[in-house]
């Protein structure tokens, strides 16, 4: 259990076109490969326009942070196709053609004041406002 105003960051799983599809926490001093488990158990069946529902992401692009063979191998495990650039052998320019929807939602939960610095003590407190933050993400991007 987080209790101090220590740093945190916010990991998402995104659609192609941008909006989130799972939204986590973790500490500021946690690596990001070890929420990627959780965030795409966490994603929720998406409806396709043909078909029945996915209930799971057809492909996954990653930076580097992401090279581990046992993440290459749980994805591969479920059937998701994974595009992450390997350390010391690819560029980041290849993925980072698809890394700007990431950033893109960053930004827009960046401009959430509640966001831009912790407030609260309580983690799930953060996670809250974090998901009321990408719920409010969806709605604007939908009413435009």
């Amino acid at each position: 259990m987080d209790r101090g105003k220590k740093g945190s960051k916010i990991h998402l799983i995104t659609e192609r076109t941008g909006p989130p599809l799972s939204v986590g926490i973790s500490g500021a001093n946690v690596h990001d490969s070890q929420a990627l488990e959780p965030l795409v158990r966490g994603s929720p069946p998406v409806r396709s326009r043909r078909g029945p529902r996915r209930r799971k992401p057809a492909k996954l692009h990653g930076d580097k942070g992401y090279d581990y063979a046992h993440l290459r191998k749980w994805l591969r495990a479920r059937g998701i196709r994974h595009r992450i650039a390997r350390k010391g052998i690819e560029s980041s320019q290849r993925p980072g053609r698809h890394r700007w929807t990431i950033e893109r939602t960053m930004a827009r939960l960046a401009g959430c004041r509640r966001l831009h610095r912790r407030y609260e003590r309580k983690a799930e407190h953060f996670l809250a406002f974090t998901s009321i933050a990408s719920t409010l993400t969806c709605y604007r991007r939908l009413a435009n």
